[in-house]
């Protein structure tokens, strides 16, 4: 029933956002980015394939869709950053054990986020699910803001641009894509991983 109803929550999402044009991409990037279950994918896979057909611009669909995603990040960002640590350090201490999850463990998540942070906000915003969740790290950690819109930008930049540009290589079978999400999500899984790797080899270069 749950799921129906969130279903349908959904597509009603996507049709008003499909009416909008370049707002409704905005704003749906926008949802994407932040708390809500939306697929990125539904925006843009057809922003894509009206690209192809001239009916938008490429360029503004890409700024639009950074732009959104950012914003969603920012709002999950400063939710953390505000409201979310002092109800979290509450909750580990009522139910912490239930989930092993204790302050210390949360602690050292922060001591790596201040030091990794950087490369984790890129990579995290081109992993599914992760893509909604990393900015509440980054808040709890109290990241540089800046660091925070210049990595988060370009990582949204990176899968906003990849989905567009399938939408326009195959808008005649869009289906195939939607399909194929979980290949295509660990091509870039494996892209991500290659990229963290490369960046502790150099980081231990550095130190030693």
């Amino acid at each position: 029933m749950i799921v129906e109803l969130l279903t349908q929550l959904i597509n009603l999402v996507i049709s008003i956002v499909g009416e909008m044009g370049y707002l409704g991409i905005f704003i749906g990037m926008t949802i994407e980015s932040s708390f809500f279950p939306f697929p990125s994918e539904a925006i843009l896979l057809p922003a894509g394939v009206l690209v192809a057909r001239q009916e938008m611009n490429f360029f503004i669909v890409l700024t639009l869709g950074i732009l959104g995603s950012l914003l969603g990040a920012l709002i999950n960002f400063f939710l953390a950053l505000y409201i979310g640590r002092s109800g979290v350090d509450f909750l580990i201490s009522k139910y912490g054990k239930v989930v092993f999850l204790t302050k210390e463990k949360l602690e050292k998540s922060d001591i790596y986020f201040k030091k990794h942070g950087d490369i984790t906000t890129f990579i995290g915003r081109l992993i599914p699910v992760i893509r909604q969740l990393i900015s509440i790290p980054a808040g709890f950690s109290k990241m540089n803001l800046f660091k925070f819109v210049i990595f988060t930008s370009f990582g949204a930049g990176i899968w906003v641009a990849i989905l567009i540009i399938a939408g326009m290589l195959f808008q005649n079978n869009i289906s195939f894509i939607e399909e194929n999400m979980m290949i295509l999500s660990i091509i870039v899984m494996l892209f991500s991983g290659i990229v963290y790797i490369s960046y502790l080899l150099i980081n231990k270069r550095r130190k030693s």
